[in-house]
Parts: C-alpha cells; structure tokens; sequence
C-alpha cells in the first residue's frame, strides 16, 4: 500500500529544474533549466545589475523580466515532467515584487503564467497579476485545472500598454495535486 501511495504522490506532482532561478548573476541571460520563449529579448539573472539590489526571497538569485514601449517583452518557459493531466486540479506558488530602478525599466507590470502542449505554447492562462507594486516579496498561490495534457509551462512579463516595466519572480514550487479532503 505505502508503495502504491508513494507512487501516487509522486507522479502527481511535476517537478521543475531550478524554481529559484538559481545561476550566475547576468544580465541578458536565460537562468540555468529555463530557455527562452521570445527570441528577440532575454530575462536578467539578479540581483546586482541594472540597480536591482533586492534580496532574493529563496536562494541567492532570481529572475527579472521587462517589457519595452516597443511592445516588446521577455517570456521564459520549461517542460514539465510529468505532463499535467487534464481536469485534474493543481497548485503552484512563487514570489513576486517590482524594482523602482531597473535601468530606466521602472513602471509598475502584470505577470501571466501560462501551460501548453508545445514550447512557448500559451494555450492556457492559468494566472495574471494585477500590477506588481510591492518592493518587497509577496507570495501567489494559484490553483487552476488544465484543459488537455499539458507538457510547458511559461511566464512572461505583461502590460497592455507598451510601458517599460518590470516584475522580478523568485522560488517557484512545484507543480502539484490539490489535497483532496
């Protein structure tokens, strides 16, 4: 029996490869187990440039994102392992918080967070922020179902006005099965 439930929990939860974003402080860079889903801009590993000098929540490092006036925004994502099932019900919990100085990339985003079937596939909107504000860390849960088997997971940065804006994101769970009461 404890086997059986063991294997159960297990499969019933998708883990994901450095939910903190943990890696070498960069500009310009994808953190390690992520890859990046808009090609023309990539996420920064902070904190320690672009003047973001806020601690991370978990860790030593997370991830920044930005949009542009452009309407150009950074958008990462990773495969999740095991696919989520569909109808069943997950949860998933990060931190958030915003930067009043990143680079002249200062004013006030949402952040939406998005599963697929494909890379970069946003199928399915599991969450948008309203605009992140706070400059210290707050945590999100969420809870959502998915509407087929669904392999990646995706965040990316958001404003429906071309703004330059950020939303800084940091220890990710990992993606798993409601508690049935």
């Amino acid at each position: 029996f404890f086997f059986f439930l063991t294997i159960y929990t297990l499969s019933g939860q998708a883990k994901l490869e450095n939910p903190s974003f943990e890696d070498t402080p960069s500009d310009a860079m994808v953190p390690h187990g992520w890859f990046m889903c808009n090609e023309s801009t990539t996420p920064d590993i902070l904190p320690g440039f672009w003047g973001v000098n806020l601690r991370p929540s978990d860790g030593s490092t997370y991830c920044g994102l930005i949009t542009r006036p452009d309407g150009s925004y950074e958008f990462i994502g990773q495969r999740l392992t095991p696919a989520l099932m569909e109808g069943e019900c997950y949860n998933l919990s990060f931190d958030l918080a915003h930067s009043r100085s990143y680079a002249g990339y200062n004013q006030e985003i949402q952040l939406r967070v998005w599963i697929g079937t494909e890379k970069c596939q946003r199928e399915q909107l599991i969450f948008e922020s309203e605009k992140i504000g706070q400059r210290k860390w707050k945590n999100y849960r969420i809870e959502f179902a998915p509407k087929d088997k669904m392999k990646y997971i995706s965040i990316e940065a958001y404003s429906p006005s071309t703004k330059r804006g950020n939303i800084l994101i940091d220890n990710l769970s990992g993606v798993r099965l409601c508690k049935r009461v």
